[in-house]
């Protein structure tokens, strides 16, 4: 029975098995509870396209099934192979999560009871997840060397991912209309554009004046692409040499004025640059190979039943 679809199934039906993991079963309830967030998120998001909905819940119920059933097999893993978590630090961590979410245990008593949960659930639950999370690092999350050869041989293989459009180096102040009939915006901007003429500082006017989001930052945007900008203040832009201030641009509802300090052509981002972006995808990516080999591993040695 999954959430979004309850209202169709026999009421009648409490619960049911959803899995076997060994001696310890998934629950249908287990596998909504555990979704409950994303499902939540998702019916927000998709509230105006049901059927996209009910495709998204049920991939996302599909989803946490298969991560219950994983951290039965670890759970699992934990008691055939004989590891062993003393009681007293389980309590530590009990207590320790006391603190962390509920700052006192009158607090975590009545929010236990809210949830309809106990003590020895809420320990229980604390307990696994420490398991789960420390036998993970263990097998999966530890450390792992990627070679600089690694990275070079993705880099030549991806080169396509690192290219960078043609760039300008912006300041941009941005003055807010107060109406369609607003005359006196422009007429500002001009003033504004002949005293930057005269000497005055694009950054000094843009930190008084501009009322866009990068005002205290003297109006900088930083490096941009074509993309970043609306078509018309992207072609102004674009068209700019360094160090010359654009004629006010007037739209229905802002007028502009921006500064090209820099431009910088298309081309490849360097080896150098990406370097480290590169090796944290090749981490992440041997991350998921030894997950998916230590699981497999688990399932081979476990009896599991799907329902």
């Amino acid at each position: 029975m999954w959430l979004g679809t309850a209202a169709a199934a026999d009421t009648a039906v409490v619960d049911g098995i959803k899995s076997v993991v060994s001696s310890r079963i998934v629950t249908f309830s287990e596998v909504e509870d555990y979704s409950r967030p994303a499902v939540d998120a998702l019916r927000r998001q998709y509230f105006s396209q049901p059927e996209v909905y009910q495709q998204k819940v049920s991939q996302t119920l599909d989803d946490s099934m298969q991560q219950l059933v994983e951290r039965l097999l670890i759970l699992h893993s934990f008691d055939t192979e004989g590891y062993k978590l003393p009681d007293s630090v389980v309590d530590d961590l009990v207590q320790e999560r006391i603190r962390e979410r509920f700052g006192d245990r009158i607090t975590f008593m009545k929010t236990l009871q809210a949830q309809g949960m106990t003590v020895e659930q809420f320990r229980k639950q604390v307990r696994d997840q420490y398991i789960e999370s420390a036998l993970r690092n263990q097998n999966v999350q530890r450390a792992i060397f990627v070679s600089p050869y690694k990275v070079e041989n993705y880099y030549e293989a991806h080169t396509n991912d690192y290219q960078v459009e043609d760039e300008i180096k912006l300041r941009m102040i941005v003055l807010t209309k107060s109406g369609p009939d607003d005359t006196n915006t422009l007429k500002l901007a001009r003033e504004i554009q002949s005293q930057i003429k005269d000497g005055a500082s694009f950054t000094q006017m843009a930190t008084v004046y501009s009322q866009g989001s990068q005002q205290h930052q003297g109006g900088d945007w930083g490096w941009v692409d074509r993309s970043v900008l609306r078509k018309e203040l992207a072609d102004t832009a674009f068209a700019l040499k360094p160090g010359v201030v654009s004629e006010p641009v007037d739209t229905p509802d802002t007028v502009y004025l921006m500064l090209v300090e820099q431009t910088r052509p298309a081309h490849v981002r360097p080896l150098t640059e990406v370097a480290s972006e590169i090796e944290k995808t090749l981490r992440i990516q041997e991350q998921a190979s030894l997950q998916k080999k230590w699981i497999d591993g688990l399932k081979k040695k476990t009896f599991i039943r799907y329902f």
